[in-house]
């Protein structure tokens, strides 16, 4: 959970909804070394979501 003031973390399909990519999309990038950085929680993973919108608009200015 997260602490007051701070966001929830994103997950793959949330990450995939932002983007409009597949879920399978994010898990090629990941493989690839491509795509916005995510943490692993156990098996799970969690992405920042001012990473992943940073990392949207650098794409966008690319």
């Amino acid at each position: 959970m997260a602490t007051p003031g701070q966001q929830p973390r994103w997950t793959v399909s949330d990450v995939a909804v932002y983007l409009g990519v597949p879920v399978e999309t994010l898990y090629t990038w990941r493989k690839r070394h491509y795509g916005p950085p995510a943490a692993r929680i156990g098996r799970h993973l969690r992405y920042d979501p001012d990473t992943v919108r940073a990392w949207f608009h650098d794409q966008e200015a690319a």
